[in-house]
């Protein structure tokens, strides 16, 4: 178990930097890692890379559906792209492409999708992904990702660039709440758990794992003890780590900064149906758009707060005693 800092404090590196750091250290290292970007550059912070190492990283424009198509063909030559854009773009823009010539062709490419849900702020609707994990996790063999700090991108990156396949990784482009060692390990299918406790327990993934810690806080305060796991590894998904859980508090309480119908949410269902029936309350945006706004009111609009989750626990757990 990882012991989480209770201080719930921002790190001083963006995550856009982490990533566009990473990539100029393994574009440097490996000469065929090709980073690709739809005029967002200076969005992510890979601008660097292009001044220092232009044939490296390729700018297709706002094109992300042919975006995806040249990842594929360098690919099948032998190169290893990472391609860059907002979440929407990489998935719901450029999901043909990337199912056809990405993985039904078997080919390797490396997706980041930025600005993950409501940290989209004042890009608004049209740029405000509560789709993506749903549509990526829908495709044959992807490994599908949702970061929570810095330490997990980075050791992502570096993991996936080894791996063949389609990685998808979500992730916000500003500072996250720091959770992790940097010598943390972070493997596919394995769940982290941040905290334990016998009463509910609490599966989050991105910014909703602080979030949830906040709510553990206050729960402990009303006698509720509650086990909160950061599942960053939304496919494949722990499904041992799940069901041993479930059996333990008998209560679930997912929480994740997308749609209840597709991602974390829908994928713990899945398993609990199957291997476990257990109560369960879902956190998340509910049959809503995107909108323009600042985090903190965009959170509070689409009940994705620490006090969200902690009501969502008192209702489980008075249900276990009926």
């Amino acid at each position: 178990m990882i012991t989480a800092s209770k201080n719930y404090e921002l790190e001083s590196v963006e995550m856009r930097q982490v990533y566009a750091n990473t990539l100029m250290e393994m574009a440097k290292a490996n000469p065929q890692v090709i980073g690709l970007e739809a005029d967002l550059m200076s969005a992510i912070s890979t601008n660097k890379i292009i001044k220092e190492i232009p044939n490296q990283l390729i700018n297709t424009g706002i094109m992300e559906a042919n975006m995806m198509g040249v990842a594929a063909g360098l690919s099948l030559t032998g190169r290893i792209p990472f391609v860059h854009t907002f979440g929407q773009f990489a998935t719901r823009r450029a999901f043909d492409q990337l199912f056809i010539s990405g993985a039904y062709a078997k080919t390797n490419i490396k997706i980041l999708g930025s600005d993950s849900g409501v940290t989209a702020e004042h890009n608004g609707g049209t740029h405000m992904a509560f789709e993506d994990l749903g549509l990526v996790r829908l495709i044959p063999n992807c490994h599908v990702y949702e970061v929570s700090d810095s330490t997990m991108l980075r050791y992502l990156l570096l993991k996936v660039e080894k791996e063949h396949g389609i990685h998808y990784i979500r992730t916000i482009r500003k500072n996250a709440v720091k959770l992790y060692p940097e010598n943390e390990v972070f493997e596919a299918g394995k769940g982290k758990v941040l905290r334990e406790g016998e009463d509910v327990t609490i599966i989050a993934s991105g910014i909703m794992v602080a979030e949830s810690l906040k709510a553990a806080d206050i729960l402990q305060q009303q006698g509720i003890k509650a086990a909160v796991i950061d599942m960053f590894t939304i496919k494949p998904i722990d499904k041992d780590l799940i069901v041993k859980y479930a059996q333990t508090t008998k209560a679930i309480v997912t929480a994740e900064n997308h749609n209840i119908i597709g991602g974390l949410g829908s994928a713990v269902a899945e398993v609990l149906s199957e291997h476990c029936p257990t109560l369960m309350k879902r956190i998340g945006v509910k049959e809503q758009f995107g909108q323009v706004g600042k985090l903190e009111y965009l959170k509070e609009f689409y009940q994705l707060t620490a006090s969200d989750i902690t009501s969502a626990v008192e209702e489980v757990v008075m249900s276990k005693k009926d």
